[in-house]
């Protein structure tokens, strides 16, 4: 294998590991097992397989981040942890009740104890802030009271309680997402399923509201799932993430383990997205598709820890006699975690590059090379 055929320009390295089935969890709140949904064909639509055989379980007092593309079954998954949908087979269990398996008084109790926050609000346009939250309150059969205390304590928690007679209209998009929070915490909930609740926010906006469910975690134990289709949400809130793809899952653990070692080429993709780009631009300009004699190859890998770009670069001098140069280096912070990103200019002289990039793979970096330069 010479330097040109270890990995193709611009595309990461992939694992052919399988992946390893869960650690038992001993106080799960959300469980799928062996859970398959197909929707039936209708009229001339055919039928839908929108989950196949997915096993996962969620801890208790946990903050997890579902994340995949459009159609992948982020929305089939959402709608049977709450009780809409019923699995075609396999089980979903929620706060040790099977709640596939429930229907009329009985779900609707169950469902008490899971809250939803929406992506574009779902408030009624004829209520002020307070009398949102109050609803849920309402139909549960709350007296006044007891609703008027509630509602306090929640526009108190959400930090908008001056807004309580406002109606959404007068308010920001922010302003009503936090109003859409406090309405799914009112009726004490397990277990909060955020379903792209920040993707109609702005950078700011979401960083904000992100804090606050970060907050809510900490301060009431409750279980957050987040829909999402962006990883960047899942890098800044969640602990552990599970990576739908067509009705499948393709990866799942902690965040930190799947940003250092994405096996599936989705989820690489994921996490360009969310790392984006940090070679600097007199670099990006000078990069081509094509080796040029006497040139470097542009390789940038995930490392883990602060200390890992300044290891990493020590080893590939030490174990491999290599002159490697570090171009350009960024640290993030990922499920608790420090996470680097840096970009290591290597000789391309048909076998250094593919000293390295070999080195890389068997040692499990991920590893993308995007590139060349003169």
């Amino acid at each position: 294998m010479n330097a040109h055929q270890s990995v193709r320009a611009g595309q990461p390295v992939q694992s052919s590991e399988v992946i390893a089935p869960d650690a038992p969890v001993l106080e799960a709140m959300v469980r799928f097992e062996a859970v398959s949904k197909v929707y039936p064909a209708h009229r001339n639509k055919p039928s839908v397989r929108a989950l196949e055989d997915v096993d996962f379980a969620i801890a208790r007092g946990s903050i997890t981040g579902v994340i995949g593309r459009s159609g992948a079954g982020k929305s089939s998954l959402v709608r049977l942890i709450n009780g809409l949908e019923k699995p075609t087979t396999g089980r979903v269990i929620v706060a040790d009740s099977d709640i596939s398996s429930l229907s009329g008084r009985e779900l609707r109790l169950a469902q008490r104890s899971i809250g939803m926050i929406f992506q574009h609000f779902n408030l009624l346009s004829s209520r002020t802030a307070a009398d949102n939250i109050a609803l849920p309150l309402e139909i549960a059969g709350w007296s006044k009271s007891d609703i008027a205390s509630r509602v306090s304590e929640l526009l108190d928690l959400v930090d908008i309680a001056d807004k309580r007679d406002r109606y959404p209209s007068e308010l920001s998009g922010g302003q009503k997402q936090r109003i859409g929070i406090a309405r799914a915490l009112a009726t004490r909930p397990n277990v909060l399923l955020s379903d792209e609740a920040t993707s109609a926010l702005d950078p700011q906006t979401t960083r904000s509201i992100l804090d606050l469910l970060a907050n809510i975690n900490r301060e009431l134990g409750v279980t957050i799932i987040l829909i999402t289709h962006e990883m960047s949400v899942v890098r800044q809130l969640a602990k552990e993430v599970i990576v739908l793809d067509a009705g499948h899952i393709i990866e799942k653990g902690h965040v930190a383990d799947i940003f250092t070692h994405p096996r599936h080429s989705i989820t690489q993709t994921f996490l360009s997205e969310a790392l984006g780009d940090a070679i600097p631009v007199s670099l990006t300009s000078r990069l081509q598709q094509q080796p040029r004699p006497g040139g470097q190859a542009v390789i940038r890998v995930l490392v883990r820890g602060l200390d890992g770009g300044a290891t990493l670069v020590a080893r590939l001098a030490r174990e491999l006699a290599i002159d490697v140069a570090l171009l350009s280096a960024r640290i993030d912070e990922i499920g608790g975690q420090q996470i680097g990103s840096l970009t290591l200019g290597v000789p391309d002289d048909d076998t250094k590059a593919a000293q390295v990039l070999s080195y890389l793979s068997q040692h499990r970096y991920s590893v993308e090379r995007l590139g060349y330069v003169a």
